[in-house]
């Protein structure tokens, strides 16, 4: 849906005025790369400010479009006779006020390039699927409240300080006055940011701002898709060569497979069950995968006795798929409950095909224990990227780039469980790794083990 039809004669006026004295301007746009600003106007921008996306999504389609027509009127409003926001000679131009301008469309994984001019003491940024954001900033004002100023741009500024990618690797910054590039990488909630060509964040997690106020347990990750804002205050920033390249799961994949490799040990060969025990009569090895059989259960494990260890993997998924990852597995019994426990592989859209089911049996849940977040599977019959970090009683699950769970099992009331069934695994110290199959078949490879 455009702005057009959005906001009406507001978006008519938002042209308008944004083309008023305008030089046609092309930039050449990249192969495989979409120009998100044409150089001439803000056909396909919005208007928008720091408002969390699900609190948008979440009103009346009435208050929803007040909300709209809101935020674009003061892209428009003028001052000293000139809108915030105008469009002169290819370049987007932002007197310091006003709201932010915002993509229509909403996108996933994506790459992101654009350039940006700062004036002194002006600080700007960019925010990816709604949230703040990748700063841009002087980096020579006076800073006596510490904010990180001399550090240069491209941080991930409302992390929590002490989260990796809070503040930029290097400082990369030209001269104020000067043209500054942005090459930005995000799948998932995972960020990488180079600056003028230097890497200044490198696959750090985007933090949820609008949920920072929270106990952890009752965070959410950032949503799956949202939309792109350039945010400015304090001083004037220009833009151009605003490029996108959306990114499928395969390259999504292959992009978190290659991250921070050292130290982890390759598990299945991709040619027998060497080194795994259990049901092994379940499973067929195909294409350099594990296979479950359809009508086959049990539990299939590395034979090798771990305490704390990350696990990634990939996974497929058929149409109400059912399968599960063994943690701290005792060798005999159900992985649910004689294990630490069991991950939920399964079908995020499961209950279109059998039914309702408890938010702690949906994909990546401590199985009848704690609910992972929900809708950040690839599409059926796509591949999956997942890593698992077990540290003590605590489970960390990631999933396609995004912490969906990240839970302590020691602290589960065994009264409050699904079905309230004993749990007499979950305070397992060590044990085994490995696959719970439930008779679908789900498919498995790059299965890779790291001690901790």
């Amino acid at each position: 849906m455009n702005m057009f039809s959005r906001c009406g004669r507001i978006g008519i006026l938002l042209l308008t005025v944004l083309t008023l004295g305008v030089c046609e301007h092309r930039a050449q746009v990249p192969l495989g790369f979409t120009a998100l600003f044409n150089g001439v106007n803000l056909e396909g921008w919005r208007g928008g400010e720091t408002h969390d996306p699900r609190v948008l999504a979440s009103m009346s389609p009435a208050d929803r479009e007040a909300q709209l027509a809101k935020w674009n009127a003061s892209l428009v409003a003028l001052k000293n006779g000139q809108p915030h926001w105008r469009v002169e000679g290819g370049e987007l131009i932002n007197d310091g006020e006003g709201g932010y301008a915002t993509t229509v469309k909403d996108y996933g994984d994506f790459e992101l390039m654009l350039d940006w001019k700062i004036t002194a003491g002006t600080d700007s940024g960019i925010y990816l699927r709604g949230v703040p954001q990748i700063q841009i900033w002087d980096s020579n004002m006076p800073d006596p409240k510490g904010h990180g100023y001399a550090k240069g741009s491209g941080g991930l500024w409302n992390n929590a300080k002490t989260s990796p990618g809070r503040d930029p690797l290097v400082k990369a910054d030209r001269p104020i006055g000067e043209w500054n590039h942005f090459r930005v990488l995000m799948v998932g909630s995972r960020v990488s940011v180079w600056l003028n060509g230097v890497l200044v964040v490198d696959h750090a997690i985007l933090e949820n701002y609008y949920d920072a106020k929270q106990p952890v347990e009752k965070r959410r990750p950032i949503l799956a898709r949202g939309p792109i804002q350039l945010q400015t205050h304090g001083g004037e920033t220009r833009w151009r060569n605003i490029v996108l390249r959306e990114i499928d799961s395969e390259e999504a994949c292959r992009i978190l497979s290659t991250r921070g490799r050292s130290g982890f040990e390759s598990v299945f060969n991709g040619r027998d069950l060497e080194g795994w025990a259990g049901a092994k009569e379940a499973v067929s090895v195909r294409d350099g995968g594990l296979v479950w059989e359809k009508g086959k259960g049990g539990v299939l494990y590395w034979n090798r006795d771990l305490t704390d260890f990350q696990a990634r993997l990939l996974f497929k998924l058929p149409p109400a798929g059912n399968n599960g990852l063994a943690i701290r597995y005792s060798g005999t019994g159900n992985a649910a409950y004689d294990g630490m426990c069991e991950l939920q592989i399964l079908d995020q859209d499961y209950e279109k095909h059998r039914g309702p089911i408890d938010p702690r049996q949906q994909h990546g849940s401590v199985y009848g224990m704690i609910a992972a977040a929900r809708g950040y599977q690839h599409p059926i019959g796509e591949w999956n990227f997942q890593e698992v970090t077990v540290t003590g009683p605590r489970i960390r699950v990631e999933l396609n780039g995004t912490v969906i769970l990240d839970g302590d099992v020691s602290k589960i009331d065994l009264t409050q469980v699904l079905q309230k069934k004993a749990h007499p695994g979950k305070d397992n110290a060590h044990g085994y790794f490995g696959f719970a199959g439930h008779n679908d078949p789900v498919e498995f490879k790059d299965i890779l083990v790291k001690s901790l």
